[in-house]
């Protein structure tokens, strides 16, 4: 599968369209997302949510109304795109369009999405419901806002726990393999094995 990638959104947060046997799905939805899809011209049949913090999901429902394609995520993270005021009971000044999954998505070893095989890893501390979705045929993990280069997903929000993040990433993401090529919810990409390396919260 080829796969490209948008950064949206004030928060600088990365999505990554692949392109599946059975057609075009979708890791998250900052800012933006919509918009991008529809320059490439793009017929998207499947939008993944990686976890619900407000900078993955604010153009989740418009991308829903323009391809009315499925949507899954975790359990967790169903509230936070159906509900419009979930972040403003935790103080934050954000509101996002409400919509409701098609499905959920839970930890497991190997699910089909559209024609492709991927595993499910459940890696919670930095958002409860946190997924990583891991591709061996690709070596590719989409780790949402987990483990980044140089860096792990913030644990002071709402939901967060540090060592809970922290044990995740060594005993979840670092078995998958050195060579395994790790797409962050922001900044570059990176491989396990460079952040096993020297990564100074996990190594």
């Amino acid at each position: 599968m080829k796969y490209e990638t948008f950064c949206g959104g004030i928060f600088e947060t990365n999505c990554y369209l692949f392109h599946a046997p059975g057609g075009a799905m979708l890791f998250d939805a900052p800012d933006g997302a919509c918009d991008w899809l529809n320059r490439l011209g793009v017929d998207l049949k499947l939008l993944l949510l990686t976890h619900g913090h407000f900078d993955h999901v604010p153009d989740v429902a418009k991308i829903k109304r323009k391809f009315h394609c499925q949507i899954g995520c975790h359990p967790d993270t169903a509230p936070m795109i159906s509900d419009p005021g979930f972040f403003r009971r935790f103080g934050f000044a954000f509101d996002v369009e409400p919509v409701q999954p098609d499905f959920v998505i839970e930890a497991t070893p190997a699910r089909d999405f559209l024609g492709a095989p991927w595993q499910v890893l459940e890696v919670p501390g930095h958002c409860p419901g946190s997924l990583c979705f891991f591709s061996r045929t690709e070596n590719v993990l989409v780790g949402g806002d987990v483990l980044f280069a140089g860096g792990v997903g913030r644990w002071d929000l709402p939901g967060g726990d540090g060592e809970l993040l922290f044990q995740g990433i060594r005993e979840k993401i670092f078995p998958l393999g050195n060579e395994i090529t790790v797409l962050a919810g922001h900044g570059p990409s990176t491989t396990i094995g460079e952040e096993r390396a020297s990564n100074p919260f996990v190594r």
